[in-house]
């Protein structure tokens, strides 16, 4: 069995334009294996620490050389000869060498750059896919997308005051159908947009950002896109919201600055039920804010049987922010992030968590993205049925679902595709 030989890292540029980490593994018989690492803009309270340099005569602080060289004087060091048959004592070894509950002292993305690019590495060397290499055998199940439509909050100035809407093909028969479905709907999207003279350029996350009145004319424009396009809202095509809602949050109240409104927690509830009966609204992702626990659990207990609610400010995927979740039904549904973690292994334990309380687990992106494809075989791998990569725009979204294009041609006749079955948590 081959074993570590060297770990490179180096410095590169992820979709904004900020620095990042890119790791190389090599192993005794010279297989490689490599991994870049996204980034939050914004990012969560709750995330694990990413190592930035602070430097502000190199890229504003944000450089990766501390990250570069933690790598080069402690971790390959001491992971020099191992073996990566086993990707649980890999990354119990890094979280050992760091010490600190949030990654604070060699930093998230320094651990996971080095645990992703030795998973790619076992991967090569078993000569199996990456998603074969985590999930095994029964890794087979391909993901419903949830594409970004219209980009709004920080991730865009002057949209719209949520971050996200979203759409979500769940009545496609299979993920091929999926994504032309969802490709189709942007495309009439932004010919629909144009027609009205509004912006179609796009955000951060390949989402339109026209300059709009409100949260429902954004809703309108786009289930008028999936009719154009030829499908039926609510059958066919469902719309997703992210709200981002820590940014609209002021001093206990959920302020909407386009809208003109300013809500209590059990307003803003009542606001995203109207919402939801007005439009095919399936999913909210951080409806409350991450410190509003108690009107967490009341949009849940309200809409959480027809909707899914997705906590991901609300857990950053930290398991004992999970458990506290899970324990007082505060959503049905997280949203996973590796960089919110820092390691593979501590990933997948975040999502079996989730999975053994009969909630989803939607495997996402990051604004700050680079063209690496892992978290399309890390859905797969886990059989999540959920994944959100961005719009059907921007390579580094467009890799990601390229990528299950042709895990999905892989599979073949074992291919499977959950449609409305992926959500397995509404009702409960």
């Amino acid at each position: 069995m081959a074993s570590i030989e060297a770990l490179i890292a180096r410095e590169i540029l992820n979709s904004l334009g900020y620095p990042t980490l890119w790791v190389d593994a090599r192993l005794t018989d010279d297989t490689i294996g490599h991994a870049s690492v996204p980034s939050g803009a914004p990012t969560g309270t709750h995330e694990a620490v990413e190592l930035r340099d602070g430097d502000k005569n190199r890229f504003d602080g944000l450089g990766v050389l501390k990250a570069i060289s933690k790598i080069d004087e402690i971790i390959e060091p001491a992971l020099i000869g191992m073996t990566v048959r086993d990707q649980e004592a890999i990354d119990r070894r890094l979280i050992e060498l760091d010490g600190s509950i949030r990654k604070s002292n060699l930093g998230a993305n320094t651990l996971l750059g080095v645990s992703l690019a030795l998973a790619s590495a076992a991967a090569v060397f078993h000569k199996m896919p990456l998603y074969r290499f985590i999930g095994g055998e029964e890794a087979n199940t391909l993901p419903v997308p949830i594409m970004n439509m219209i980009d709004g909050g920080r991730h865009a100035i002057d949209s719209m005051d949520v971050q996200e809407i979203m759409i979500t093909p769940l009545g496609a028969s299979k993920f091929s159908t999926a994504v032309r479905m969802c490709a189709e709907i942007y495309q009439k999207l932004g010919k629909l947009l144009m027609g009205k003279k509004l912006n179609t350029g796009v955000g951060d996350e390949g989402g339109f950002v026209p300059s709009l009145k409100s949260n429902r004319e954004a809703l309108q424009f786009i289930v008028d896109a999936i009719e154009s396009a030829g499908y039926k809202p609510g059958v066919d095509c469902f719309i997703a919201i992210d709200s981002r809602s820590v940014d609209l949050y002021k001093n206990g109240k959920y302020v909407l600055p386009k809208e003109g409104v300013s809500f209590t927690s059990a307003e803003m509830v009542e606001y995203y039920g109207r919402l939801a009966g007005e439009y095919p609204i399936i999913s909210i992702e951080d409806g409350m804010a991450p410190e509003d626990w108690d009107g967490w659990k009341l949009l849940t207990s309200k809409l959480g049987g027809k909707v899914q609610i997705v906590g991901d400010d609300l857990y950053s995927t930290q398991p004992d922010l999970l458990a506290r979740g899970i324990k007082e039904k505060a959503s049905n549904s997280i949203c996973i992030k590796m960089n919110q973690i820092g390691t593979l292994t501590e990933t997948l334990r975040v999502i079996d968590m989730a999975k053994d309380a009969k909630w989803t687990a939607v495997v996402s992106h990051r604004s700050g993205d680079t063209a690496s494809t892992i978290i399309a075989d890390l859905a797969v791998a886990k059989n999540t049925g959920l994944i959100k990569a961005g719009a059907p725009c921007r390579s580094e979204r467009s890799v990601k679902y390229n990528r299950l294009l042709e895990i999905e041609h892989e599979l073949g006749e074992h291919a499977r595709f959950p449609g409305m079955n992926a959500l397995y948590n509404l009702g409960k």
